[in-house]
């Protein structure tokens, strides 16, 4: 069975007078990724702990994956015909986390118990716990390689499925990256599509200061990738880049997307601080008042 989430969990999309807008759609879209950023803040605040500023810049890329692009199946998070994602950046967990739960993989109430004690929410997300995750990730640098074995595996295996695959730009720091972006386009691996979360900044500060990466669209260019960039909080450039990258055949896509750390929150926007600090009681109000929502 093949499920596109916001179609299944929203009567506008089955509605007997046809096809939805676009317009609307991608309205749906931003809604959705809206009470996301809440969930997000919540988690993070019941847990004081775990990282606020890059869930926040990911979340709607997240979003218009899990609502708009992939074929998955919550009921059957095994299925496999399902396409992959891997969130190489593994410390935005809470982004992934609530996403997961608002597509129906595990309860919402488990959010709640974020890097608890026997939580299957770890700090970063294990695939042997937690429903929809695909592999263990938060050793940075990794997930490229991994989504790269993904990638070849499901073509050798003559199945249609992607994979999508999230990094941050304090990631592409680490040397395992170019190895795996150097391989993805000697295999031809036009089934994958990695996207990094340019958020400019990481824990220690400005990611050129630290370890200049840019201009990461050249590098990836030059790798042989093809390259698109958006504006990680335009819904539509984001679903409209997924479309283009579906029809490049012979090498893979990068997306990169220009983001907001902590986007959603000007406590936490454009802030190394909220790196990996979790919202206090007055931080938390005051994120749900900028998010619109109210609560006794």
């Amino acid at each position: 069975m093949i499920i596109w989430l916001l179609q299944k969990t929203d009567s506008r999309f089955n509605s007997k007078k046809g096809p939805v807008l676009e317009k609307e759609k991608i309205d749906l879209l931003i809604e959705r990724a809206r009470d996301l950023r809440v969930s997000i803040v919540k988690t993070l605040h019941k847990s004081q702990s775990g990282h606020t500023g890059g869930s926040l810049s990911a979340i709607d890329i997240i979003a218009a994956l899990y609502f708009h692009e992939l074929r998955h199946d919550p009921e059957n998070p095994h299925w496999e015909d399902r396409d992959r994602f891997v969130l190489s950046k593994g410390h935005a967990a809470p982004a992934l986390y609530v996403t997961l739960a608002e597509a129906g993989y595990f309860p919402k109430e488990d959010l709640m118990m974020l890097r608890r004690l026997g939580s299957h929410l770890q700090g970063h997300p294990d695939s042997k716990g937690t429903p929809g995750v695909e592999v263990c990730t938060g050793s940075l640098g990794q997930g490229l390689s991994m989504a790269n074995g993904m990638a070849l595996g499901l073509r050798l295996d003559n199945k249609d499925c992607r994979v999508y695959a999230l990094m941050g730009d304090g990631e592409l720091q680490e040397g395992q990256v170019w190895e795996a972006a150097m391989a993805a386009p000697h295999y031809r691996l036009d089934n994958l599509c990695a996207l990094v979360d340019a958020n400019a900044l990481q824990i220690d500060g400005e990611v050129e200061k630290i370890m200049n990466v840019f201009p990461i669209s050249d590098k990836f260019r030059a790798f042989g990738w093809h390259v698109l960039e958006v504006d990680g909080h335009d819904m539509k450039a984001i679903v409209e880049a997924f479309e283009k990258a579906k029809c490049i055949k012979g090498k893979p896509t990068m997306i990169v997307a220009t983001t907001v750390k902590g986007k959603g929150v000007p406590r936490f926007e454009h802030k190394a601080s909220y790196h990996g600090v979790a919202p206090n009681d007055d931080e938390l109000n005051e994120a749900l008042m900028c998010l619109g929502c109210f609560e006794d």
